[in-house]
């Protein structure tokens, strides 16, 4: 990655523009955007009409290929950028200080619809930034957090944002420490949020409890259509509880329980209430689960 902010080349800037593209052509998304662009007005004029920039909508970089405070760059970057829609930041393990940066800047964003952050470990102190974003974003309809070391204390600040945000659709919680303490605040949410359709939850240590709580709020709930619970450590009875509440709940349609230890009692629990249900895609997730007939 080049920085060319502080001394601008005379003869870059005088070069026509048709080679200025093919320089252009040699350098990654990112460079262009937190490197190039908006250094002056002649390469800005330049780079709004080079054909790669104009259907730029996706940023996916890693923080092997950016320094240590590309961070930083990108929340500088999306203040003023008016077409990227996408942006996914993994493995960068950003500091509070630059979380709360990116943050302080999505709050306002309105082009940015997805935002992926997987790997980042931003701990619950990232997730509270993020929260604030959710209390203040309106176009931000998919956000990935898998993977950042989040607990009940930063689900407890998630769950407080989707209380009475309306636009966020797909959540992914995946690989987390939620366990029972941080699904319980999460379940409480969705008993009032109205948006959310899709919610990944795998793969965070949730039990019977958890279950529970999830199955009291699907009473409610009339909105999530896919719910994710693989790989966690609900048994027979939490599968129960999942199966009471979707006799009443007729919005769910795909519910993933794979790698459970629910049993053979507690598939049948599930087989019988999905036999009456018109879509096969929540059969298939229950009938590939992880079979154990001891319970």
């Amino acid at each position: 990655m080049i920085f060319i902010s502080e001394q601008i080349s005379a003869s870059i800037l005088s070069l026509p523009t048709e080679l200025v593209y093919l320089i252009l052509d040699n350098l990654d998304d990112f460079t262009i955007l937190c490197s190039i662009r908006n250094v002056c007005t002649r390469l800005n004029q330049i780079i709004d009409t080079y054909p790669r920039y104009q259907v730029l909508t996706t940023l996916d970089v890693d923080y092997d290929s950016i320094e240590d405070n590309g961070t930083d760059h990108i929340a500088d970057v999306l203040r003023n950028n008016t077409t990227l829609t996408t942006l996914k930041l993994h493995s960068f393990y950003a500091a509070a200080l630059q979380i709360q940066h990116l943050a302080d800047t999505l709050r306002n964003n309105t082009t940015l619809t997805t935002l992926d952050l997987t790997y980042n470990g931003i701990g619950d102190h990232g997730a509270q930034h993020i929260a604030d974003v959710l209390r203040n974003n309106k176009t931000l309809t998919t956000l990935t957090l898998s993977n950042n070391d989040i607990n009940e204390h930063g689900a407890k600040q998630l769950s407080d944002a989707l209380r009475n945000n309306t636009t966020l659709a797909t959540l992914d919680l995946s690989f987390n420490l939620l366990e029972r303490g941080g699904t319980f605040y999460l379940a409480n949410a969705l008993q009032d949020n109205t948006a959310l359709t899709t919610l990944d939850l795998s793969f965070n240590c949730i039990d019977i409890r958890g279950a529970l709580d999830l199955a009291n709020a699907l009473q409610d709930n009339m909105t999530l259509t896919t719910l994710d619970l693989s790989f966690n450590v609900i048994d027979c009875y939490g599968a129960e509880h999942l199966a009471n509440a979707l006799r009443i709940n007729k919005t769910l349609v795909t519910l993933n329980v794979d790698a459970n230890p629910i049993g053979g009692h507690g598939k049948e629990h599930l087989a019988d209430i999905l036999r009456n249900r018109t879509t096969s895609t929540a059969e298939h997730d229950v009938h590939n689960e992880t079979d154990d007939d001891s319970y």
